[in-house]
């Protein structure tokens, strides 16, 4: 019992202590309390001196007809970009695609469409035809057949 009691007034001490030490430090420094944080945010006026990316002149104006042979290419990016992490469909491995070959449905499911390829350095894709991504390459694939015209190496770091 009396340890008890030697606990709690060591206890009661030590707080007592703490807040003195509180207090002299914020007289120290102004004194004042701070003020409370306001509940909504405060105006921000953004970024100086830049612009947002916008999509360039035609990123809309696809090709109604398809030459394959312009297309039918397996190209090494000229430069890389970093984007958050690829995560395959479930269930699937690692491949290198490359053109001709048919991509499982899985593989070109909204997640991996390239919506944004001008960003990418891609080209615009024909009417019919989306970019995806599959690992670090970028993917041009029929959206009926799954078939991939044309892969992009690299694109992506």
């Amino acid at each position: 019992m009396a340890n008890r009691v030697r606990i709690g007034a060591c206890v009661a001490a030590a707080l007592i202590w703490a807040g003195c030490g509180i207090a002299a430090d914020e007289a120290h420094h102004g004194g004042a309390a701070r003020p409370a944080a306001p509940r909504q945010g405060e105006p921000h006026p953004g970024p100086q001196g830049y612009q947002r990316v916008t999509e360039p002149q035609g990123w809309n104006k696809r090709p109604t007809t398809v030459d394959r042979t312009t297309y039918q290419h397996n190209f090494q990016a000229a430069r890389s970009f970093k984007i958050g992490p690829y995560r395959r469909p479930a269930g699937w491995t690692s491949h290198r695609w490359g053109y001709g070959e048919i991509l499982p449905r899985a593989y070109w499911a909204a997640p991996y469409v390239l919506a944004d390829y001008w960003l990418f350095a891609l080209e615009v894709p024909p009417a019919g035809y989306e970019w995806v991504r599959g690992g670090n390459d970028a993917l041009l694939v029929n959206t009926n057949t799954g078939e991939i015209l044309q892969v992009e190496y690299g694109v992506f770091a």
